[in-house]
Order: C-alpha cells, then sequence, then structure tokens
C-alpha cells in the first residue's frame, strides 16, 4: 500500500525573496492592490454593510476583514487550537468523494461503461435470464462502491497520519507553506493549505474544503483567493493544484479563480490503492492538473 504521499509538505523550503509581514506598507499595499485588479471581487452579502477603509484591501478577509459569502465570516492562519476542527472537515470533505467515485464518476471512463455493458451481455448470453441479467449492474455498483471506499480510507488514513497529523508542525512552521481557516461566529467552517515547490518556483493549492453546511456562500472562493494573494504577494510565479474532484463545482471553481486547465490523466495512483486486478477493475479516477501563471520567469 502506497501510505506516503508524493512531496510530504514537511520538506517544504524556502523559495520566495520576501517574507508577507515584513513588506513595506506601500509595497505590499501596491502588491495586493494588483491581486484586486487580477481577481475581481466577490458578489457582497445581502444586506447593509460597513464601507470599506480606503486602501487596497486583502483578498479572502485577511487579517480577520470579512470576505465575501456570509456575514462574520472571515479567512485566518491556522491555530494549533483548531487542529480537531480542521482534521473533521478535511475528513467529511473526502468521505464525499466515495460515492461521487463509485458512481459520478463512472461517466467519465467510457472504456469501464463498456466492459460493464459486455458483462451483462454475458451473462444473459449464458444464463438466458432477464432477472441475473438485471442483477448484473446491481452488483457492479456495489462492487465499485465497495472499492471506492476501501482505497478512500485508505487514502484518507494516510492523510491523518501524514501531514494532517500536525498541521502546525507541516504548514504553520516551515517558511513558504501556510494553512487558513475560515471562520464563522467562532467555528471553524473551512480550510485550504498553501506549499512551495522550489525546483519551479510555484505554489500548491491544496486541502480545501468547507462545512457541507456552509456552502455555497462563497466561502471556498475566498479561501483560494487567500492562497492566491499569498503567491503574489511571496513572488511565486504561478499556483498549481491537481484534483481527482467528479463535481463540476469544484471545476468551475477552479476556472472562475482564473486557473487553467492543463491536462488529465487515468494513471494517477492515489495514496492508499494496491494496485490489485479486482481495484483497477472496479475503481477509476481522473486526476485533472490546473494552473494560474502570475509571471513569467
Amino acid at each position: 500500500m502506497h501510505c506516503e504521499p508524493p512531496d510530504m509538505v514537511c520538506e517544504t523550503k524556502i523559495v520566495a525573496a520576501e517574507d508577507h509581514a515584513a513588506l513595506p506598507g506601500a509595497k505590499k499595499d501596491a502588491l495586493l492592490a494588483a491581486a484586486g485588479a487580477m481577481w475581481p471581487p466577490l458578489p457582497a452579502a445581502p444586506g447593509p454593510a460597513a464601507a470599506p477603509p480606503p486602501g487596497p484591501q486583502p483578498l479572502g478577509g485577511a487579517g480577520g476583514a470579512e470576505p465575501p459569502g456570509g456575514r462574520g465570516v472571515h479567512i485566518r492562519e491556522f491555530r494549533a487550537a483548531e487542529q480537531e476542527a480542521a482534521r473533521r472537515i478535511f475528513h467529511d470533505g473526502i468521505m464525499e468523494r466515495i460515492p461521487n467515485t463509485a458512481f459520478r464518476g463512472l461517466r467519465q471512463h467510457p472504456r469501464t461503461q463498456l466492459l460493464y455493458a459486455l458483462l451483462a451481455a454475458l451473462c444473459f448470453a449464458l444464463t438466458r435470464s432477464l432477472l441475473l441479467t438485471c442483477l448484473v449492474p446491481v452488483g457492479l455498483l456495489g462492487l465499485r462502491y465497495y472499492y471506492s471506499r476501501k482505497v478512500i480510507l485508505a487514502y484518507l488514513d494516510c492523510a491523518l497520519h501524514t501531514d494532517m497529523a500536525d498541521i502546525e508542525q507541516c504548514y504553520m512552521k516551515p517558511p513558504g507553506s501556510c494553512f487558513w481557516v475560515a471562520v464563522l461566529d467562532g467555528n471553524v467552517v473551512g480550510i485550504v493549505a498553501a506549499r512551495a515547490h522550489e525546483a519551479d518556483n510555484t505554489v500548491e493549492l491544496l486541502r480545501m474544503s468547507v462545512d457541507a453546511r456552509f456552502r455555497g456562500k462563497g466561502i471556498a472562493k475566498a479561501l483560494g483567493r487567500k492562497v492566491l494573494e499569498f503567491a503574489l504577494v511571496h513572488n511565486f510565479s504561478a499556483v498549481v493544484l491537481g484534483t481527482t474532484a467528479v463535481k463540476v463545482a469544484a471545476h468551475r471553481l477552479y476556472e472562475s479563480l482564473g486557473f487553467r486547465h492543463v491536462g488529465s490523466s487515468d494513471r494517477y495512483v492515489l495514496p492508499g490503492m494496491t494496485l490489485s486486478l479486482a481495484e483497477r477493475l472496479f475503481f477509476q479516477v481522473r486526476y485533472h492538473r490546473y494552473r494560474l501563471q502570475l509571471r513569467e520567469e
């Protein structure tokens, strides 16, 4: 079983020339103003709101400012006391992948659909029983759910025992990486992380998840924009991400943030996969890569 996620964030080193807090005020304001021009403001929450102070504003509610997506929601850096809340949101988000991968994900794999249809036809040819033939798709979907659950739980276990086991150590202490939370009424309702890649001076967006009870309020977009601000201020050349998400809404979110789809693969090996014959037959994921170019090297 592959339990070690690639390029563990605990190994991250600094690749940027400047630290956000150490930037002179004028330069920091100029960078944030450029960010605001690059990513248009999100729709404001309904109801009266106080006018923002003059000057450029951080994206996504930096420093406790309210981002779009709900009055009282703000994005700030992770605190050690929020470890379990962040792990819970990550766990719940990954668990949603099980039925999505097993059922919705089948639409992305026409060859697998054809194979399943041939198995049903073979069953009818051998048995001449409509009942048994109708039971074949039910059995195949049941096996897809079983193997999707098996693999995703193994992946979840790996993640919860690696970088998500100690967020403070793996994301907050190493320079060039960070972890943020979305907070509403004192409760953590969303998470996102960033880690640097020294080889190509890029930063990776990962671990984004929002509590299901608070979706549709622009929180995920505010979290994403926080990573983009981080990358811009720290002089990274691009922001990259990889996802096996099946839901169209997730891909639309990345595109709305300015990411460009740069490729996909059906041969991605998810941490936790054993690559057994049964697993290959009943579990498939499509890995998508996105990139947002900030500047040319």
